[in-house]
């Protein structure tokens, strides 16, 4: 490790808070973040509480229709109860200008939150099954030297997916709604074999709810 590495904080949890979710309700009116899970906690509250378990210093990147306080609005959007939520929950809170552009767009102003860090964990806010243990296995890959982490089940890869600030360079010039798989393909990643499903199951539609 460089002298000037030294004096960057260690590892940072992001979580993408900020895609629209048009498979999941195509008029807008459901936002599938704020929908219950099994344990009566939201999508997106239980996606941050275990990431937040394994990482304590995490934000979340949401809309800038996130971003007002509700404190005063009797029928808050569903976008700003999201973000209070989050906030509530103990998540740092990014808001994303652009958030629109995709997925690429809210990573990218994530990671320009928080250049100061050795690596990052980049988790998707409607996977709210992940275990923190299973969370914490990137870490454990970060700390032993991997550059790009990604998870495992049954031989699929799943989120989230771990960087070192090697790739970050490239990491800031990503655009598009693909997030970082080009990366994925063209650099030498660590998989690590989990007994985790969580790792593969988002909420993309109604029925992903279901138990």
């Amino acid at each position: 490790m460089s002298e000037s590495q030294q004096f960057l904080k260690k590892w940072r949890g992001i979580l993408l808070a900020a895609g629209q979710g048009r498979r999941f309700d195509q008029s807008g009116q459901r936002n599938k973040l704020l929908q219950p899970v099994s344990d009566q906690q939201t999508v997106a509250v239980s996606s941050a509480r275990h990431l937040l378990a394994a990482l304590p210093d995490s934000m979340a990147v949401i809309p800038a229709s996130s971003a007002c306080s509700i404190s005063a609005i009797p029928q808050a959007p569903a976008t700003t109860v999201l973000a209070q939520s989050l906030r509530d929950t103990g998540c740092y809170i990014g808001v994303c200008p652009h958030a629109e552009q995709g997925m690429a767009a809210s990573l990218v102003y994530g990671l320009q939150q928080s250049l100061d860090y050795q690596g990052w964990v980049i988790a998707l806010a409607d996977m709210p099954y992940v275990q923190p243990s299973t969370i914490c296995q990137l870490l454990y890959a970060l700390e032993s030297g991997a550059d790009i982490a990604v998870l495992c089940y049954q031989g699929k890869r799943g989120n989230p997916v771990a960087f070192s600030r090697t790739h970050l360079a490239e990491l800031l010039l990503l655009s598009g709604d693909q997030g970082a798989r080009d990366l994925l393909r063209r650099y030498p990643v660590v998989e690590i074999d989990v007994d985790d499903p969580g790792i593969l199951q988002d909420i993309d539609r109604p029925e992903d709810l279901l138990p």
